[in-house]
């Protein structure tokens, strides 16, 4: 980005700010800002060292969980980038707020133009919001953002410079306080790969061997897999160290002592299995958040979900809400204390990704139960584009597999309408147990809740139940 352009174009906002003196930002302190920053990746699932994973290598996002608080149970409610990234800046399930799909090329999904985003209602509230990296929600009317960084050099594959970026922004002379979306298109796939190949000035590039790669048991153990993983892992990678640079910037002005930062993922990794599903690894994902003067390296048992993204931000800022109500709730009390919780279940939607891939599907988890409503059983289940051209899903193709890691190739193609899995004995979600007798008042109680979690948030698919 030209850091020059971007000064020039926040000048005349900056004198108006100037002339109008410090927004006042209810709930804040008398001279104090409540900045926030949301950074968000793009198909990463649990992929750090502090969640575990010993292929990562992120010792910035390990350091962030370090200093603030890691979410053991945090959900996407839709494995999809457009329809997650929707939920997570309206506080609205995708399936009432409209955006049911992809937003870009012939998918064309939106928002419905009543839906008021997070960027708006923090411009309200004397706020400036600046969005660097991938959008991807339309219309962007709805999600307006003050200002954009110019990311034409390398998109937004480039963390350290849209760290810059971020830097830049937050080092103008607006007394305004500050909310950032930092959002990567790492580790998403490019048209082939991972874009590693090319060469990103400040990023020192990461390599990972493919011998080496422990393989989730959800995918096949096969050498094209792992050369898919270690390019994966490569991407993360990157990633991390524009976190690792955006920190740094926070410090470096004495903004880490106001501001809220929350990193996360739209939705799980991109092998098929895991993106655009409701299994675990599609939808349990990373939440870290550190708010200031907290107790570091908590880790909270809450569950939550990205509905809860904006409904917690406009506690901490004190900025109003729409005028009508969200779908999800604040969790921001969570993140200073590990024992908090508001629920016992989580509920999931998911209808589209691409316009020619409609698979609707319903789900409620608990810690011990996970509950999915297949809504089209009949049809099998569709593969996203660049899943489908993966390596990954290629190679199983050309070796005509019976089995895709753990899971039968016929049910990862043809899924019941009513799936049940015990996580506590069954985690990786093998055994359906929905057909059990002995678990018929289990089935029909999550089944009740579900079409109440559907009223609840206005679903249009709800009279699937009585027609279908």
């Amino acid at each position: 980005m030209n850091v020059s352009n971007l000064r020039r174009s926040l000048l005349p906002v900056v004198i108006l700010c100037l002339t109008m003196g410090t927004a006042e930002i209810p709930g804040a302190e008398p001279g104090t800002a409540k900045n926030v920053i949301v950074i968000i990746a793009d198909d990463m699932g649990r992929t750090t060292g502090c969640y575990g994973d010993r292929n990562a290598v992120t010792p910035n996002i390990d350091a962030l969980a370090a200093g603030g608080t890691r979410f053991e149970n945090a959900f996407c409610t839709t494995a999809s980038c457009s329809p997650s990234r929707s939920v997570i800046l309206s506080g609205l399930y995708n399936h009432a707020n409209g955006q049911y799909g992809l937003a870009h090329g012939d998918h064309h999904f939106q928002s419905h133009s009543w839906v008021q985003g997070l960027p708006g209602l923090l411009k309200s509230a004397g706020y400036r919001a600046c969005l660097i990296g991938k959008f991807h929600v339309l219309p962007e009317a709805n999600y307006e953002f003050e200002f954009k960084a110019d990311q034409k050099t390398q998109g937004a594959r480039n963390s350290v410079q849209m760290a810059e970026n971020a830097a830049a922004f937050i080092k103008q002379a607006d007394p305004r306080p500050f909310f950032i979306y930092y959002s990567s298109t790492d580790p998403h796939r490019a048209k082939e790969g991972y874009a590693n190949e090319a060469k990103y000035p400040g990023v020192t590039p990461v390599k990972i061997d493919p011998a080496n790669v422990q393989v989730p048991p959800f995918l096949p153990d096969e050498p094209e897999v792992r050369a898919d993983l270690a390019e994966y892992y490569m991407s993360v990678a990157r990633l991390d160290q524009g976190v690792g640079r955006l920190m740094q910037s926070l410090k470096e002005t004495g903004h880490d002592q106001n501001t809220l930062v929350i990193f996360m993922s739209d939705n799980g990794i991109p092998f098929p299995g895991a993106k655009t599903g409701q299994y675990d690894p599609g939808v349990r994902l990373p939440l870290i958040c550190r708010i200031p003067g907290q107790k570091p390296g908590l880790v909270a048992s809450a569950m939550v979900t990205w509905a809860d993204i904006t409904p917690t931000i406009l506690e901490y800022t004190g900025a109003m809400g729409p005028k009508y109500p969200l779908h999800g709730e604040s969790f921001l009390k969570g993140i200073s204390d590990p024992a908090w919780t508001a629920r016992d279940t989580v509920f999931l939607s998911h209808t589209f990704h691409e316009v020619t891939m409609y698979y609707p599907m319903r789900t409620l988890r608990s810690t011990k139960y996970k509950y999915i409503l297949n809504l089209a059983s009949g049809l099998p289940f569709p593969f996203a584009a660049d899943l489908y051209a993966s390596p990954t899903w290629q190679g199983f193709l050309k070796r005509d597999a019976s089995t895709y890691g753990n899971r039968s190739r016929s049910a990862l193609l043809q899924r019941p309408r009513v799936e049940l899995y015990d996580l506590e004995a069954d985690p990786h979600e093998l055994v359906n147990l929905a057909e059990q007798p002995a678990l018929a008042a289990t089935v029909a109680k999550f089944n009740a809740d579900l079409k109440e979690q559907q009223k609840r948030t206005k679903d249009p698919w709800l009279l699937k139940h009585d027609r279908e």
